[in-house]
């Protein structure tokens, strides 16, 4: 079983990595970020408890997050393992996840960290724009990927969205509280040997094949 965590901070790219990866590993990826924003658009009691939090740039609470991916990990398709992008982001919740893994006889293999500096973060998420069209799904960026129409995906003909949450106060936010309450993730896991370096900067192809390469070291030797 091949257990993975992407772990860094927002705007780092491990959304695009962690599509990849699903692919390349046949695992599913779980994204407490994507979860959480279907909440949000459906105005379910769960999107309206987090919408102002999210809003803000600050972390949902630890007992929220533990609870939707205890009940996500439980289904089918994770009896192989899993590829876990945006959980867990404190140390309560990676020492909750170490304990749910533990009753089901199983534990984390490898924890991947998409390095990348501030200032390319704030750039890459406050020029970020995504389709509003969820099955078409394109991302754009204002600088380096621009779409041939304004605010209209190639793909689609669907607007454009800048998400609440790429708008620069938000990122600030953001970085902060990364900083201050998920950084300490990288101690904790490589004190245990799990924790991976990867340099996120370059483009998806660059880093992705970077990951690779990480992922090569990685217990199990799902890469090799």
């Amino acid at each position: 079983m091949t257990n993975l965590i992407l772990l860094g901070p927002p705007g780092s790219g491990k959304g695009t990595q962690g599509e990849r990866l699903e692919v390349e590993l046949s695992l599913p990826r779980l994204s407490t970020g994507d979860m959480l924003r279907e909440a949000v658009k459906k105005g379910t009691d769960l999107g309206r408890q987090v919408e102002p939090i999210m809003k803000s740039g600050s972390l949902v609470p630890d007992e929220v997050v533990v609870e939707i991916i205890a009940e996500r990990i439980g289904q089918a398709d994770c009896g192989k393992g899993f590829i876990l992008d945006g959980f867990p982001r404190t140390i309560p919740q990676a020492e909750a996840l170490e304990a749910m893994l533990t009753e089901k006889g199983t534990a984390v293999t490898g924890v991947l960290n998409i390095a990348v500096p501030d200032q390319v973060l704030i750039d890459r998420c406050v020029g970020r724009r995504l389709c509003s069209n969820k099955e078409c799904g394109a991302i754009y960026h204002v600088k380096s990927n621009p779409p041939a129409q304004d605010n209209v995906c190639d793909r689609c003909g669907s607007e454009l969205l800048h998400r609440s949450d790429d708008r620069a106060e938000a990122v600030e936010e953001r970085l902060r509280n990364y900083h201050r309450q998920t950084e300490p993730l990288e101690d904790f896991y490589s004190s245990r040997g799990l924790l991976h370096e990867v340099d996120g900067v370059g483009s998806p192809h660059e880093v992705f094949e970077r990951t690779l390469e990480a992922l090569r070291g990685v217990s199990g030797g799902c890469c090799e």
